[in-house]
Formats: C-alpha cells, sequence, structure tokens
C-alpha cells in the first residue's frame, strides 16, 4: 500500500542528463543549473541536487566542459561511457548510478526548461511516484514529426496493453521505487518510455511547452527514430507475429481455393495459356507476404539473439561520483 512522503523532511534529487556532442549548448545550461541549485536552498522542504552527466561518446569538447564545471562543483558527478552506445543505454546508465530519494531526467539541449523541476517536485512530495511532463506545445519541430509521434503513441497503446503516457519524453521526475524498478529492467533493445509506463506506479501528468533548441541539431533522425518505434513495439507484444499468421493462413487458403478453380477450369475447358498474368500476380502476392512475414521474424529473432549474449548496457571510461 502507497504511504506518503514526509511533506516536512528534505529531499535529495539527483538530475541525469544525457549528453552527445552537447558543447554548445553546455554553458547556457550549466548556469540554468546553477540557477536551480541555488533556489532550491529557499524552498522547504529543502531540495538537495546532485546533477549526473552521461556523455555519450561524445566527439566535441562536451567531456572538457563537464569535467571543469565537475572540479568547480561539488554536486556534479559524471559519468563518461566508452563509446556511443545510445541515448537510451546512456540512461540506463544513469538509472544504474542514482543513490538519492529520487530522479529528474533531462535533455542537453535545454528544450525540456529545467526551471519546472521544482514544480514537478511539489507533486512528488505530495505522494506521487511518477510526474511526467507532457507536451502542450512542441516548439521548433516539424509537423512530419509531430505527426508520426502521435501515430506512433497511439499504435503502441492499441497493441502493447500498457497505458502510454502521449506526448511525453524522457522529462519526468521518479520517486526511489520507480527507480528501483527500472533498474530491474536490463533489456538489450530498450524504449525507456514505453517501460516507465509498464512499470506502473502512481503517475500524474504535468503539462508544459517544450522549448526550441537552443543550440546544435537533433541526433534523432527519422531511421533512429524508426528503430526506437520498432524497438517499443516489440518489446511490449508479439501482435505482428500474430498479424503474420494470419494473413498467411488468408493467402494459403486463398491459394487453395485459387487453385482448385483452376484446376477444374482446366479440366473443363482444357488448358487456358493465358493465364500468364493471373499466375504472375499470385506468385508476386505469396513472395511478398512471405518476406514480409519473414522480416518480422527476423526482428524478433534478432532481438532474442542480442539479448541472450548478455552484454552490458554500456561500459564506462571514466567517472566523477560522490558517495
Amino acid at each position: 500500500m502507497h504511504e506518503p512522503k514526509d511533506k516536512s523532511s528534505d529531499k535529495t534529487l539527483t538530475v541525469v542528463i544525457p549528453c552527445y556532442d552537447e558543447q554548445e549548448s553546455l554553458p547556457t545550461l550549466f548556469e540554468r543549473m546553477d540557477a536551480l541549485v541555488q533556489n532550491s536552498e529557499k524552498l522547504s522542504p529543502k531540495i538537495e541536487y546532485t546533477l549526473l552527466f552521461i556523455d555519450d561518446g561524445s566527439n566535441d569538447n562536451t567531456r572538457k566542459l563537464i569535467r571543469e564545471y565537475a572540479s568547480q562543483h561539488t554536486y556534479v558527478d559524471f559519468i563518461f561511457l566508452s563509446r556511443n552506445f545510445g541515448k537510451e543505454k546512456a540512461m540506463y546508465a544513469g538509472i544504474e548510478h542514482v543513490h538519492t530519494d529520487g530522479m529528474v531526467i533531462i535533455d542537453a539541449d535545454l528544450q525540456d526548461p529545467p526551471e519546472l523541476i521544482p514544480q514537478m517536485a511539489e507533486l512528488w512530495i505530495q505522494g506521487y511516484d511518477d510526474v511526467y511532463a507532457r507536451r502542450r506545445s512542441r516548439d521548433g519541430e516539424s509537423w512530419l514529426k509531430k505527426a508520426t509521434s502521435r501515430w506512433y503513441y497511439e499504435l503502441l497503446q492499441r497493441v502493447s496493453g500498457v497505458a502510454i503516457q502521449k506526448d511525453t519524453g524522457d522529462f519526468r521526475l521518479f520517486d526511489r521505487k520507480c527507480i528501483d524498478a527500472l533498474r530491474r529492467l536490463d533489456e538489450s533493445e530498450r524504449n525507456s518510455k514505453a517501460l516507465f509506463s509498464w512499470i506502473g506506479f502512481k503517475k500524474i501528468e504535468f503539462l508544459y511547452d517544450r522549448d526550441k533548441r537552443i543550440a546544435g541539431k537533433t541526433k534523432w533522425n527519422y531511421i533512429k527514430l524508426f528503430h526506437l518505434a520498432m524497438d517499443g513495439i516489440t518489446s511490449f507484444t508479439i501482435l505482428p507475429l500474430k498479424i503474420a499468421t494470419w494473413v498467411g493462413c488468408l493467402v494459403s487458403i486463398s491459394a487453395v481455393i485459387y487453385a482448385l478453380v483452376v484446376l477444374i477450369r482446366t479440366l473443363v475447358q482444357g488448358i487456358d495459356v493465358p493465364g500468364y498474368a493471373s499466375t504472375l500476380i499470385v506468385v508476386l502476392v505469396l513472395g511478398g507476404v512471405q518476406l514480409l512475414s519473414l522480416g518480422i521474424i527476423g526482428e524478433y529473432l534478432g532481438r532474442i539473439f542480442m539479448q541472450t549474449k548478455h552484454r552490458p548496457n554500456y561500459l564506462i571510461q571514466e567517472e566523477h561520483l560522490h558517495r
């Protein structure tokens, strides 16, 4: 049974910040994070912040800037991964190294304003375990990206059987019990947005307006987004396999019926040479269905193959952590 948090006691909160080639945005991010930490002194109950930067194999000066920032501030930690493992696994690295009462995940590009974290923390202190920020508006994003994102979440909602929060990203606050639950999910092919929904717990929506990137370009192209969408679908449902089975059965039955029709017509009317076009269509349809079915099976089989290797989700090259 959920027990309400003690509203009078101070809280500890880690802000996990995945980074990849973010040297342009980091100076502004540092300033706004410093203001967040300083303003927390005025709150009651007080929130003690830790900033945990996870660098996912940056090629620019991101690591240098973070290292210098950490040397000047006791509340700053960092983990540098050995190469680019992807944002999903970088976030998991952060989740595994959080030791505070709660955790916030926020991008380094400042599209998600860090100034909203205290308002999210208020809901957390009231007793909510997962305060997820839902985008009321998405400035700087194309209509195509907004539309495909909406279609994807609607599809995932229908096929997964799990209540998926729409129009949400990774900007959210988790209680300790959610952090512990997420640490148990060490899947190799990760889709954190779906996993955040899957763990359940007491959730509440927090509406906000998403800003434009202050610098640089997004690292998410449509190929990466498609791969992420496939991870979400294949991780939470076997419906594509069932559809392939149903389509295969339907096409097989249709092929048998058509074969009988052709056989009977041949016996009654003799050999019908002009059937080349219809035969070619049937062969193409059957071949297409077979290849599609094999592709769906291959997607699931590939994920099983990767999971059975039991490779770590990430490797750490350098870390600076306060305990």
